[in-house]
């Protein structure tokens, strides 16, 4: 089988990354994972985890904590989801994506197993499939740790058949409702799902009702608890467009001047999420000295997620998905960057918190280029554009692609000016790709 191959088989498989239209608790089933798992032998089992839910900052904390541990000595591999360009950027090793070779080999190693379970009316999903194909990988490499980032949810995912050493939370907000659940307190329970009995939990900072439901499930299973806000605080000291420099203090000790090349204050919130969740390995007598912390911080790349890829004119990128993050993604524009006029180019998928995505970006927008990725989930441009100019009337038109939307930008842009994509880590991985032909 060769990397084409693979891939195009893995493109056959029902994807519910790409999907709208399914009933999430009839379709995902941890028991088709396990039974795929058991046939290739179990290979998650004795690889040490930290395993990462919530609806924001997923990606970003895990390769903090990714970072970190390959700073202090560990082999590591990391599975998130889902890639910007790459499949190979979903499964990493010591930060290297897999190589075509070895994911053809893999995929070919499953594909008999996946395809007798489908005879039994159980065939594996995509992202199931590839949730075997990292742990195979990673159990092939001989990896001390895996850092896993949860597909969706938490509860019903692929990735929490494994009992992790600490399980990490991320911000929670609205998103995936018509699967996760309409309220707040649905949302946070499906996340909380990877909550297992006596572990050990760390969350960032949450809004009230998620928080009482983290709260709630740890008191339940009896573990371990540290919350971003009580047992870790920071003072930011600098914000550029390069870096960012903090003084944190955590119950373990202080760390003066912290420096991350990831952009954002909210990326501030993440990195202490890493820290504390890589610090609460000391409950299984793994230590992870201040020195490694602090340079495997600074030496974390997350792509996509507020970056910018160009100057003059300023051309910045950012995965923003919901009203939160839209929200977040403002404040950081507002503090971070200088222009004279900002160019935005939206694109969303047709499940998302549009409403609140186009009011709070609305508050920075000059001109909006509604456009959409190649995803069949995402969303007609002119029907975004008709709710954006809802919110603010500003010049705005439509493109069917995210590679013309650039190019119409581009023309209008001066040097002074920006321009940001988001929307979705399908637009930004567009953007990105088409960006990097130039």
């Amino acid at each position: 089988m060769t990397y084409h191959e693979a891939l195009k088989y893995l493109d056959s498989l029902i994807d519910y990354e790409k999907a709208n239209d399914f009933d999430y608790k009839r379709s995902f089933k941890l028991d088709r994972m396990k039974s795929l798992s058991s046939r290739l032998g179990n290979p998650h089992e004795g690889i040490k985890a930290v395993h990462v839910a919530g609806t924001k900052a997923k990606g970003s904390v895990s390769s903090f904590i990714n970072s970190i541990l390959i700073k202090a000595g560990y082999k590591t591999g990391m599975y998130t989801s889902p890639h910007l360009i790459s499949f190979r950027e979903r499964i990493r090793v010591d930060g290297e994506p897999i190589s075509e070779d070895n994911l053809a080999r893999l995929v070919a190693k499953i594909y008999p197993h996946a395809e007798d379970m489908a005879k039994k009316n159980e065939r594996p999903t995509y992202f199931e499939v590839c949730t075997a194909i990292a742990f195979l990988y990673f159990k092939e490499r001989g990896v001390d740790f895996m850092v896993l980032e949860v597909g969706m949810g938490g509860r019903l995912d692929s990735t929490n058949i494994v009992r992790p050493l600490v399980s990490v939370i991320t911000p929670i907000s609205y998103d995936h409702v018509q699967h996760l659940g309409p309220t707040m307190r649905d949302i946070a329970s499906e996340k909380c799902g990877i909550i297992k009995e006596k572990s050990v939990v760390v969350s960032s900072p949450q809004n009230n009702e998620a928080f009482e439901v983290i709260k709630s499930t740890v008191e339940k299973t009896r573990s371990k608890f540290y919350l971003v806000g009580k047992d870790a605080a920071f003072q930011k000291i600098y914000s550029g467009t390069e870096r960012q420099i903090f003084n944190l203090l955590t119950k373990e000790g202080e760390y003066p001047r912290v420096e991350i090349r990831l952009l954002g204050e909210f990326q501030i919130e993440n990195a202490v999420s890493a820290v504390l969740a890589v610090e609460a390995l000391r409950h299984y007598e793994i230590f992870v000295d201040k020195v490694a912390i602090m340079a495997g911080l600074r030496s974390a790349r997350w792509p996509g997620r507020f970056e910018i890829l160009r100057k003059n004119p300023l051309i910045v990128v950012d995965g923003a998905q919901n009203g939160q993050s839209a929200f977040i993604l403002k404040k950081a524009v507002e503090t971070n960057l200088k222009y004279k006029k900002l160019f935005l180019i939206l694109g969303t998928m047709c499940d998302k918190d549009i409403e609140n995505i186009c009011r709070e970006l609305s508050g920075i927008a000059d001109y909006v280029i509604a456009t959409k990725s190649k995803s069949g989930r995402a969303l007609s441009p002119q029907f975004l554009k008709e709710r954006f100019l809802h919110y603010k009337n500003i010049d705005a038109e439509t493109s069917d692609s995210v590679r013309d939307a650039i190019d119409k930008a581009l023309r209008l842009a001066g040097k002074d000016d920006a321009l940001l994509i988001t929307g979705s880590l399908y637009v930004v991985g567009e953007a990105m790709e088409a960006l990097r032909k130039d």
